[in-house]
């Protein structure tokens, strides 16, 4: 059976062996991501080098993600590498601080003290910790400590509610954005994004460092991102629920219902989305997850979720293998159960589009014909991607002659892209090899009913307009192949 549900899963130390990584393709991963927080320009490229020789053994297509660092308000280091802050004691976050102690640390982000005022509650190190300012001095904001615990270098701090006023895009994100362009990345991830504009400005610097083709994806963990979401979504190719940060911004138990939300509109304006952080975190040390981590899987597959992630499960846990065959088994098995809700979502759609019409009609037609599989043959994707935005429990078999929309089909929910070299200009002769590719996939029989939409001219993007049923056998080869 075939999972519908994509896997992304992070490289880092634990996945950098070739074979480790062969494992892992073999296991089901679909999209990788360089997490560009970490390592340098040429680890990334070396490792971009390894996944497509990874995925050509295997034979399996992987795109490839880099996640940009943005923003990521810390605390500067400690002499000793770390303290202990105990309730109620007095504590300072000084931007001119060089090295920390018990009672005052250094700050990256030296605009902090701007930012807030008495009484704003600042939580380091994932909410682990809370302060509370009690007065900003100049460069210094006095704090009171309100929940202690260790805390070590490089934490990152959040401030409850959001707020804080650190542009999206850094300088280590536009010399970051160069280097994906020169790797030539399918998708790049833009961290703490808080409007429209920080979207845009990602898409032209993408253009101009000549990676103009790939999908940029918003993630969303400011609270200026969900009020904003409308606009961000209008500016981008698809949103992570990054968990983690939305999560100390907005509070916990707010999460769930966002997440939903926040699936249901990408989906509804034909976005892509990926649902990340800590979901089978428990495997970075443990060869089985948790029952809450399956369900928190399982819940984001019935939410409709493109993708689900993995971060330091595969990048520095001690089974990456095991964690992607684990979430691949989770998918499946929850999609089991997915409500097929076609008729009336269709119903309540206009098109206003030739293309997108046809991708709608040969949902419609696959799922009431009970027919065994659609082929879209595709330049750019497009057409694949409306038709995976609904669900009709028909598989979408995407057949294009461009690797660049091959990879990026990777992350569509239940489409399998496949190459097809169409140097063929004749309709006729295409759809029969679409058909004969099918046969050799091994995912339709002879006899079998089976949707295909085509654009005429050939080649052109944009430019599907046609939709043809054909019971697989039924023809003889075209001419040219006769």
């Amino acid at each position: 059976m075939s999972r519908h549900t994509k896997i992304v899963a992070t490289l880092g130390p634990a996945s950098s062996d070739p074979q480790v990584l062969e494992r892992m393709v073999h296991a089901g991963v679909d999209v990788v991501r360089m997490n560009f927080s970490h390592g340098k320009a040429e680890d990334h490229i070396a490792r971009a080098n390894a996944i497509r020789e990874a995925s050509a053994l295997v034979g399996r297509p992987v795109g490839i993600l880099a996640d940009l660092q943005g923003p990521k308000i810390r605390i500067g280091k400690f002499a000793d590498g770390r303290i202990t802050l105990e309730r109620d004691a007095a504590f300072i976050l000084d931007a001119r601080c060089e090295m920390g102690n018990a009672q005052r640390v250094g700050l990256d982000y030296k605009d902090l003290p701007k930012d807030v005022k008495p009484g704003d509650v600042l939580l380091l190190d994932d909410g682990r910790l809370k302060l509370t300012v009690q007065k900003v001095i100049g460069h210094e904001i006095h704090t009171a400590v309100k929940v202690g615990g260790e805390l070590s270098n490089n934490k990152g701090i959040n401030r409850q509610g959001g707020g804080l006023t650190a542009p999206a895009l850094t300088a280590k994100d536009m010399d970051d954005i160069r280097t994906a362009a020169q790797i030539g990345v399918d998708f790049v991830a833009v961290s703490f994004p808080k409007s429209a504009a920080d979207m845009y400005m990602a898409r032209q610097l993408m253009r101009a460092a000549g990676g103009g083709d790939a999908l940029l994806i918003a993630k969303i963990e400011r609270t200026e991102a969900v009020a904003n979401l409308e606009e961000i979504l209008d500016a981008s190719d698809g949103i992570m629920v990054a968990r983690g940060d939305l999560a100390v911004e907005v509070g916990d138990a707010a999460v769930p219902a966002l997440q939903k939300k926040m699936l249901r509109a990408a989906r509804d304006r034909n976005k892509l989305t990926i649902t990340a952080t800590q979901m089978m975190e428990s495997m970075i040390t443990s060869p089985v997850p948790t029952r809450a981590e399956v369900s928190d899987v399982a819940n984001a597959v019935l939410d409709g979720t493109d993708a689900v992630m993995l971060s330091a499960e595969t990048a520095s846990g001690k089974f990456p293998v095991e964690v992607v065959e684990a979430m691949s088994r989770v998918c499946l098995e929850a999609e089991k159960s997915n409500e097929v809700t076609l008729d009336r979502e269709v119903l309540n759609r206009v098109f206003t589009r030739i293309d997108q019409s046809i991708a709608m009609a040969a949902m419609w037609t696959a799922y009431h014909l009970n027919v065994k599989a659609i082929a879209s043959l595709t330049q750019t994707g497009s057409t694949a991607l409306w038709m995976s935005r609904l669900n009709c429990g028909v598989p979408i078999y995407a057949l294009t002659p461009e690797v660049r929309a091959r990879n990026q089909m990777t992350l569509y929910r239940e489409v399998y892209p496949l190459l097809m070299s169409q140097t063929h200009q004749d309709r006729d002769v295409l759809l029969w090899e679409a058909e004969q590719i099918l046969l050799d996939q091994g995912v339709v029989e002879y006899g079998d009913l089976i949707v295909l939409t085509i654009g005429e001219p050939i080649g052109a993007s944009g430019g599907t307009n046609t939709l043809k049923i054909v019971r697989v056998g039924d023809h003889q080869a075209p001419n040219a192949y006769a």
